[in-house]
């Protein structure tokens, strides 16, 4: 017996496994799969989200789910406090105290808050999350 779950979407099965055969997705276990489940979301996000057929949208949201749960046990932030976060960020981009200036101000108000001294704003927040690409919320 053979039995899906696609059945009751207005997706092509057929399609779908190809789709699947070809990504071969599974729970993300390091970070290489990682790093190849990204590339996997950056070539479809090439296509544009608005062209997606249904069975693009599944896939999507299959990996980019993977890809948060691994995300999420292997860098866990909900506990981490903004300078943390920030000091990570840094380090994970190769950034400096001056090369934050634009978004938090003087290269010495950078150092407070990765010190603990100083506190982010929501303002300094909002720029730090555009910059990384991430929630403001992580910094506040």
């Amino acid at each position: 017996m053979t039995t899906t779950i696609a059945v009751a979407s207005e997706m092509n099965v057929a399609e779908y496994g190809r789709m699947l055969a070809l990504f071969a997705p599974k729970i993300i276990e390091s970070e290489g799969e990682n790093e190849a489940a990204l590339a996997i979301v950056e070539s479809m996000l090439e296509k544009g989200e608005p062209n997606f057929s249904p069975e693009e949208h599944a896939m999507f949201d299959l990996v980019t789910t993977l890809i948060e749960q691994f995300e999420t046990r292997a860098c866990p932030t909900a506990d981490a406090a903004p300078e943390e976060v920030l000091r990570d960020l840094m380090e994970h981009n190769g950034l400096t105290a001056g090369d934050l200036e634009c978004e938090i101000g003087s290269r010495a108000r950078v150092s407070e808050i990765l010190s603990g001294k100083r506190s982010i704003s929501k303002e300094q927040a909002k720029r730090l999350g555009a910059r990384f690409g991430v929630s403001a919320a992580a910094f506040i």
